[in-house]
């Protein structure tokens, strides 16, 4: 008897343990738009979050046309190398890019007049790639397929016009297999209409499932990829600069603008827009445009290469090029990136000239900022040359003043200034003034 009762409470707990075992969690993604950095960032936290969870499925369901390619193949590394079953819900179109992704999951399930395949490079007015993209597209084309198990031939013939495959891909077509012909030759596992289609057919019948959807700082972020609030961060970005010059020491205008380059730049970067390069290409123009304003005198190479620098790589930043390849961006895309730019900056020097004296005499700016002047006319002078006045003394200009420069006496160099006109380098100059800390000269 005392053997009955432990064999009963083995088989109730038993049971118990059954019925409160987890049901299969199903994480859903879908990609409906062009393959680009915003898609690409999709994936990768859809299935950082499928890790998260503990996802036992992803469905990743597809709807496009395809897109960049660069995007496309970072898509399909991150699908090879999960360790979960990824299934592919075509529902309706998965062309070019969106071919490449499917074939890269564990299974491809398809929607009634869908179609897979048509995957040749094409450029954004719609011709051919060159071949060096072709031949690229046919070879991880061909090795997605032969990871999955499927026929690298006709994955091939998805990109290449030339292949011939008998009753299958004509020579002079680009092979687009339609549901019934992709269950056929094994690019398909079955018509479905739903995900629950997907999961009766995979042996799972009792499922939870949730749809990923970004999170607000995603929003956040693409709130600021927006053409028209990159183009008020550029205009923050170029009047803290200018108004910093102006007001060195406030603080506050180079800190505005430090923060809008933050807001500008990170957005593009974690959605793949902006590279490495161009984020020190911008740095690299910001210090031209100092040492040009502090350093050397005048404007000159300097500050025209800083200018260069800085608003190309605004541009740049938004575009999805390749080391200056624009193959595969739009020219309207390019257009939107340029305006951007320029509307920042025009605003900008629209708030310079119109709100920069209303700023500077605003009671909230005086609050901030020292207003009170040591005036020559009530006896304060100051200059560097306090041994000995070198008003009078003559020497020759060792750069060209314009009207700024450099000058030599007795073997010594100063910095100085002309009264507006240009002296050439090695012209007699004399000193009229060496009050503040360059010496004021005029042509001997």
């Amino acid at each position: 008897m005392r053997k009955l009762f432990i064999l009963f409470g083995f088989i109730f707990t038993t049971l118990l343990l059954a019925q409160e075992k987890e049901k299969p969690l199903v994480l859903h993604l879908k990609i409906n738009d062009v393959i680009d950095p915003r898609t690409n960032r999709y994936s990768e936290l859809g299935l950082e979050k499928a890790v998260e969870l503990n996802a036992d499925y992803v469905i990743l369901e597809l709807d496009t046309y395809g897109g960049a390619l660069n995007d496309a193949d970072d898509i399909r590394t991150r699908i090879l190398n999960f360790d979960r079953p990824i299934y592919t819900y075509i529902n309706k179109d998965a062309a070019s890019a969106g071919a490449l992704i499917s074939i890269a999951c564990d299974s491809i399930y398809m929607a009634k007049g869908s179609s897979i395949g048509a995957a040749t490079v094409v450029t954004q007015d719609g011709a051919a790639a060159p071949d060096k993209y072709q031949s690229y597209m046919r070879s991880i084309m061909r090795s997605t397929a032969e990871a999955k198990g499927r026929d690298p031939r006709m994955a091939e013939a998805m990109v290449d016009e030339d292949i011939e495959l008998d009753s299958i891909a004509t020579e002079g077509k680009i092979l687009t297999l339609s549901t019934s012909e992709a269950i056929k030759f094994g690019f398909c596992e079955a018509e479905v209409s739903s995900i629950d289609d997907i999961m009766k057919r995979s042996g799972v019948e009792d499922y939870d499932i949730e749809e990923f959807k970004l999170g607000a700082t995603e929003k956040i972020i693409a709130l600021f990829l927006n053409p028209f609030v990159s183009g008020i961060l550029i205009l923050i970005i170029i009047g803290g600069i200018y108004f910093e010059l102006q007001t060195p020491g406030v603080g506050f205008p180079i800190l505005a603008s430090l923060v809008a380059i933050i807001l500008y730049f990170v957005p593009n970067y974690l959605n793949g827009l902006a590279e490495n390069w161009e984020i020190i290409l911008f740095i690299v123009g910001i210090i031209l445009i100092g040492l040009e304003v502090f350093v050397i005198p005048g404007f000159g190479v300097a500050g025209i290469l800083g200018l260069i620098c800085t608003l190309g790589s605004l541009v740049l930043v938004m575009l999805n090029n390749d080391m200056f390849d624009f193959s595969f961006v739009a020219d309207q895309q390019i257009f939107i990136s340029v305006t951007t730019v320029l509307a920042g900056m025009l605003g900008a020097i629209v708030v310079m000239f119109f709100g920069g004296a209303r700023l500077l005499n605003s009671n909230v700016f005086k609050r901030i900022a020292l207003q009170d002047v040591q005036d020559k006319d009530m006896g304060y002078t100051s200059t560097f040359y306090k041994e000995k006045s070198l008003v009078g003394k003559k020497g020759t200009a060792y750069t060209r003043l314009r009207p700024s420069g450099k000058i030599e006496i007795d073997g010594e160099i100063y910095d100085a200034f002309t009264r507006g006109n240009f002296i050439d380098e090695g012209a007699d100059v004399e000193v009229i003034s060496d009050e503040g800390t360059s010496l004021k000269v005029k042509e001997a």
